[in-house]
């Protein structure tokens, strides 16, 4: 099997390149959980991310942006003393606020399809043969974040956004010699 050459060598990064990146997400709350990990993942390897992503789901309550859009100064304390997670008061503020900001678009229109709309609801199938070929942010990319610090959301650049869109499978970064490309392409709704 033929990967992309980003994932691996550890276990952890080869099931996730296998059996979760790229795999379109069609669900508000998965979704926003998502976005969140990739904001907290700036400046650090996704492994990182990858290796925590258990004490994060358990320090901030499985990411339920309707609990987590309460929380107060008493949590972001409780968050900072907390050695699982990345202790970053500036990305914890941000989901707090990010948690608010999905609360209102997913109840407009939901958050869901608030992202999907920019695909008119089916992934974008790129068909990259190298790594190298991969950009890290597009105009797209650049247009969501824009929209999404609009709506009041924080940590959500375009090269993360970016990322993002890539790891839920909105688009489908997988390259074409990957045999997960063809796998992933197949779950498009």
């Amino acid at each position: 099997m033929e990967r992309c050459g980003w994932a691996g060598p550890e276990q952890i990064y080869l099931d996730y390149h296998d059996t979760e990146w790229g795999v379109p997400e069609y669900d508000s709350r998965a979704l926003w959980e998502k976005l969140i990990l990739d904001g907290f993942q700036a400046g650090l390897s996704w492994i990182t991310i990858l290796k925590k992503r258990e004490n994060f789901r358990a320090a901030f309550e499985g990411f339920d942006p309707h609990v987590i859009a309460e929380w107060d100064e008493a949590e972001v304390t409780r968050l900072l003393a907390d050695p699982g997670i990345i202790r970053h008061r500036g990305k914890i503020e941000a989901t707090i606020g990010n948690a608010r900001a999905w609360q209102k678009i997913e109840a407009d229109q939901g958050f869901d399809q608030f992202l999907w709309r920019y695909f008119d609801g089916k992934p974008l199938q790129n068909r990259w043969e190298s790594l190298d070929q991969v950009p890290a942010f597009t105009p797209l990319s650049e247009q969501i974040s824009k929209d999404l610090k609009k709506a009041g959301f924080r940590f959500c650049g375009p090269t993360i956004v970016y990322a993002f869109l890539q790891a839920t499978g909105l688009i489908n970064d997988h390259l074409v010699s990957c045999p997960c490309h063809k796998r992933v392409a197949g779950l498009a709704r």
